[in-house]
């Protein structure tokens, strides 16, 4: 036991110590049982002794303080090198809250509005089409290019309404569009890769159907061009660095921190069927708000912790608990009449929020609780924050392929361990 103990004090020095409290609305939190953890534990460990992935980490935070934290397996099956909480991780579409985050602090400071079209800061945007498949007489399709009902709005791009698709999955003429496009492989600047998005038509009218796709690298740029800096230089600016967030980046820019980095098994490297997981230790140009950051474990929590506070950690205010409310309520329920693609990735007891899945209803035969917030990364990362009982949970893993199944598996067993 006493290792354990000395990995959870070198994680209480690594995301800091906030005060306890209470779960939401002055309700007392369900705690972890020990029993709980220990499944929690075999559940991971027996994932990397049968090959399925090298290595994870898990930290569940409570109060402000780590209830469980535990490193399994390696970083790379090459180099046979423990995993530990300095690991750097591929964190893909988790990079989507943070840049959600920066958006709103905009808004909080009047220099941008949710029902901002983005047209105002990309102006390329005003010219969108919509492309609709048509069938001639002959019976030939053709793709037609409609004008928009409504513009394209900064809401939009945080609840993934716009009709900017990712391409690589769904079928039909404007996906196979997205997908020769090639956008996720461009390493086009932020500033091109909006132009260039623009040439494209979109999937629907904007507002009618939440389609994950590229609207959170379009809000990126959104940000660079009010703030007037690079993505990453705003985001140090603003949130990295003030939180301590001192590993998290686009790329792993020094040498000696190679070493840290994790990798999937040599077999499981497809993110999607045309794309591998990126050598992050390449240069980049692009920063791509919406899947393109690495970090650790460690600096996800500060992040996490800071979210759950209300906006504020150690001190710093960086959101209104107004705004973080807003964000983490649910933005596309049935009184929206927006409807969800097939592959509507929240599943059907959450919507969305401004950046995050919120759970809206509970799941049958548990008590998991409503108003939980979270999302996830192709390569495997996942975090959920839990108000209700004051607490947060961060996986970091890459394996683009066992993703889905373990965080499945993963959050039943936890929440088992709360009685829940």
């Amino acid at each position: 036991m006493s290792g354990r103990r000395a990995l959870i004090a070198a994680l209480v020095v690594l995301v800091g110590v906030v005060g306890a409290r209470a779960g939401s609305e002055g309700r007392p939190a369900h705690s972890l049982s020990p029993e709980g953890l220990a499944k929690v534990s075999d559940y991971i460990r027996n994932e990397v002794a049968t090959g399925k992935i090298p290595g994870a980490i898990l930290l569940l935070q409570q109060h402000g303080k780590p209830v469980y934290y535990e490193n399994f397996g390696v970083r790379d099956v090459a180099t046979g090198i423990s995993m530990s909480a300095d690991t750097i991780f591929r964190l893909y579409s988790m990079s989507k809250p943070v840049t959600s985050v920066m958006a709103m602090m905009l808004v909080e400071e009047g220099k941008l509005a949710l029902d901002d079209p983005v047209s105002k800061y990309i102006p390329a945007f005003a010219g969108m089409k919509v492309g609709v498949e048509k069938k001639a007489e002959d019976g030939k399709v053709a793709l037609a290019l409609e004008p928009l009902d409504r513009p394209v709005t900064i809401k939009d791009l945080l609840c993934h309404t716009s009709g900017l698709p990712y391409g690589y999955y769904g079928g039909g003429a404007v996906r196979e569009l997205y997908a020769e496009a090639n956008l996720f492989d461009s390493n086009l600047g932020n500033a091109d890769f909006a132009a260039k998005i623009a040439t494209l038509p979109l999937v629907e009218q904007p507002g009618t159907v939440w389609d994950y796709g590229f609207s959170t690298d379009v809000l990126g740029r959104v940000v660079e061009v009010i703030s007037g800096k690079t993505l990453l230089q705003f985001e140090r600016e603003r949130l990295l660095d003030p939180l301590g967030m001192t590993e998290t980046a686009f790329f792993v820019a020094d040498p000696a921190k190679f070493p840290r980095i994790a990798e999937p098994m040599p077999g499981d490297r497809n993110i999607n069927p045309t794309t591998q997981v990126r050598d992050i230790r390449l240069p980049i140009t692009g920063e791509s708000g919406g899947g393109g950051m690495v970090g650790t474990v460690g600096d996800y929590a500060r992040f996490a912790q800071m979210l759950l506070n209300g906006g504020t950690y150690e001190g710093l205010r960086y959101l209104k608990p107004e705004t973080i409310a807003l964000m983490a309520s649910d933005h596309v329920g049935p009184e929206t009449k927006i409807a969800r693609d097939h592959n509507y990735y929240p599943g059907g007891n959450s919507g969305f929020g401004l950046g995050f899945a919120v759970r809206t209803s509970v799941p049958s035969g548990t008590s998991w609780p409503t108003g939980e917030y979270r999302w996830d990364g192709v390569g495997g990362t996942f975090f959920f924050i839990d108000p209700e009982d004051d607490l947060f949970g961060i996986f970091m893993v890459q394996t683009p392929s066992q993703r889905g199944r373990i965080q499945l598996a993963l959050k039943t067993l936890i929440y088992q361990a709360m009685g829940r």
